[in-house]
């Protein structure tokens, strides 16, 4: 099978290097179609697969075309690759909010499967959600999870809303994570820490919870419960949390993600 990434950025790369690693693809099979000059070099150097600049010379002979492009440049990708599909050819997309209808509309193919990955894809631990439309095959959806396998977790859902709401959960949620990280660094240096120090007892604490939270049985909730004691320091930030409404305001964040994900397909 012969694989084209369309788009050599970030999330594009990844998809390439997980391939490779894995040995899902040979280096021979693996193409990339990037048009923007600045990014060549690199992709060329990276020896990832056969390096292109137009669809014309490679997307005839690919067998499953991952679309890794901004989705504010879909409408531009679709007129140039509409008059080179075939209707056998495979489609994955990782632009969010871009819906199937849309991706087989823009470009005359049927065989559309949508995903939503997030940022710790690059290192293997990212969290995706995919769907697919009704014309891909029971062994092309296996090929494609077995793909999305190579950069973390991937999990089948039976609707877009689903990866619209995948997109406000995991797709936004490292931001979230990292922004609460921020404010504990941002509080551990205003205690005394230094930068590094701060960096360090915050990183350790977050990875140590989520291993225990991974590891167990356990709810949240229970975990809290055992770390907290009445009247203690930790019951204390706790309810400043609770009086300060923080965790429906995490809530409200993730819902609006959500809202903005919907009206981006919309749009």
């Amino acid at each position: 099978m012969k694989i084209l990434v369309i788009g050599g950025g970030n999330m594009g790369r990844t998809y390439a290097r997980s391939l490779l690693r894995a040995h899902l693809v040979k280096q021979e099979d693996l193409m990339i179609l990037e048009r923007q000059s600045d990014k060549l070099a690199d992709l060329e150097r990276e020896k990832l697969g056969s390096v292109f600049t137009s669809a014309e010379s490679c997307l005839a002979a690919a067998d499953l075309i991952i679309l890794a492009v901004k989705p504010q440049d879909s409408a531009a990708l679709f007129a140039s690759l509409r008059p080179l599909t075939d209707p056998q050819q495979v489609y994955l997309s990782i632009m969010a909010g871009v819906t199937i209808s849309s991706i087989q509309s823009g470009l005359g193919v049927e065989k559309v499967i949508r995903a939503m990955p997030n940022l710790p894809a690059q290192i293997g631990l990212g969290m995706t959600a995919y769907t697919a439309s009704e014309a891909v095959t029971r062994i092309e959806l296996v090929l494609v999870q077995n793909l999305l396998n190579t950069t973390g977790k991937a999990i089948y859902v039976d609707d877009e809303y689903s990866i619209d709401a995948t997109t406000a959960i995991s797709g936004s949620g490292p931001a979230y994570v990292l922004y609460f990280m921020q404010a504990m660094i941002e509080a551990a240096t205003e205690m005394g820490f230094n930068a590094s120090q701060a960096e360090l007892l915050v990183a350790q604490t977050f990875r140590g919870a989520v291993e225990l939270q991974m590891k167990n049985d356990l709810t949240c909730q229970e975990w809290i419960d055992r770390v907290s004691s009445k009247g203690g320091t930790t019951e204390a930030a706790l309810n400043t949390f609770r009086a300060t409404s923080v965790f429906e305001d995490i809530k409200h964040g993730a819902r609006a993600a959500l809202d903005r994900a919907i009206a981006l397909g919309k749009s």
